[in-house]
């Protein structure tokens, strides 16, 4: 029997769509989805009936893993308790997106080892585990209403091309599956990218829609220093903090990037493309970093996920972000190692400026090894 054909695109209510693909999945069915990338066909994780039929006419081979598809970035830890700074980075920064990460599935507290054995040697079959966040909001959606991950492969036979749009899906696999969720397209027509974690290294397995370079990019540490306004006391420490780790790890400032990192400022009620203040930029100066060209900006929500580290100048700062987004909680810290606040200088002579800025400097000395362990 040919598989209904559900087109998002002419759909009266989503939400309805949603909840018929959860129950189709719940009874063990096979759906193809649109992602971002291209379509991809599914199972429930803990039906391991349905993720055979699908090893089955995918014609994937028990050895070649599968991929699961899951809720969030923070739902990883819960499969691999013991992720590496590395590839929780990379999830924080991909995730939904079109990048599978490669993970060790070592741990024995991980949530895979529920997942019914069959369905373990489908997707760890060499004790690793790929793992995936689709971005695409109908297919996100059924994830978080549905009870565990989704077997996700894409939607033709191993060694095929791939699927783009839902008549492709049909023409392939029609007579197969239950259910084509349909909304035309996928935005970026290729694979993902497939990536490898070793330790704080990474290996591309399969090149997709993330070129390297970006890739790259996305590995490198950052550490973030928020303060109010992102004219004083975040882009001190900022600038102080970029001379310190350049000395330590023998390169010039503008090599750090080179490096893999990358050191920001923001603040909690700044504007947009504001400057520093001039005393800030007086005693910065003669600590030889050129500060005149800060533009300051807003805390947002990319550069919160993106942080490895965030360094805050007060308690209040931390508590803003904290009550904004919970999941940075245990990324953020006071400068100060004894949790007191730093020194604000707004308003006052130059000479508050430089004992603010000296105790900048003394605090990230006290923070230094602690930048350097992420580092690796």
């Amino acid at each position: 029997m040919p598989a209904v054909v559900i087109d998002l695109r002419h759909a009266d209510d989503l939400r309805d769509v949603v909840h018929q693909t959860v129950q189709a999945l719940v009874e063990g069915k096979l759906v193809a989805f649109p992602t971002e990338t291209v379509y991809g066909l599914a199972a429930s994780a803990l039906d391991e009936q349905a993720v055979e039929r699908l090893a089955t006419i995918k014609g994937r081979k028990q050895g070649h893993p599968l991929t699961l598809a899951i809720k969030s970035a923070d739902e990883a830890r819960d499969y691999v308790p013991d992720m590496t700074p590395l590839a929780q980075r990379l999830a924080r920064r991909c995730w939904p997106g079109p990048v599978t990460l490669v993970v060790d599935d070592s741990h024995p507290d991980g949530l895979a080892r529920h997942l019914p054995s069959k369905v373990l040697n489908y997707v760890a079959p060499a004790k690793t585990l790929g793992l995936r966040v689709p971005g695409h909001q109908v297919l996100l959606d059924v994830l978080r209403m549905l009870v565990g991950p989704l077997v996700l492969t894409s939607a033709n036979h191993t060694g095929g091309v791939e699927a783009v749009n839902a008549r492709e899906v049909l023409e392939v696999l029609g007579n197969d599956l239950d259910l084509v969720i349909d909304d035309g397209p996928c935005r970026f027509g290729e694979p993902s990218s497939v990536v490898r974690i070793h330790g704080n290294r990474y290996e591309v397995l399969r090149a997709g829609v993330v070129p390297e370079k970006t890739l790259q990019r996305l590995s490198s540490t950052m550490i973030l220093f928020v303060c109010t306004g992102n004219t004083c006391r975040s882009p001190m420490a900022e600038f102080i903090c970029r001379q310190i780790l350049a000395k330590r790890l023998g390169c010039e400032i503008g090599q750090l990037e080179d490096r893999g990192v990358l050191v920001m400022s923001a603040g909690v009620a700044a504007m947009l493309g504001g400057r520093a203040a001039h005393e800030a930029v007086e005693v910065l100066a003669k600590m030889n970093l050129d500060l005149s060209e800060h533009e300051t900006q807003p805390l947002t929500e990319p550069l919160v996920r993106h942080a490895d580290l965030i360094y805050v100048m007060t308690r209040t700062h931390r508590e803003a972000i904290v009550a904004q987004w919970p999941s940075a909680a245990e990324r953020t810290f006071l400068l100060c190692a004894d949790d007191s606040d730093v020194c604000d200088p707004i308003g006052g002579p130059t000479d508050r400026y430089q004992r603010c800025a000296a105790q900048i400097r003394v605090e990230l000395e006290l923070r230094l090894e602690q930048i350097l362990q992420l580092l690796g």
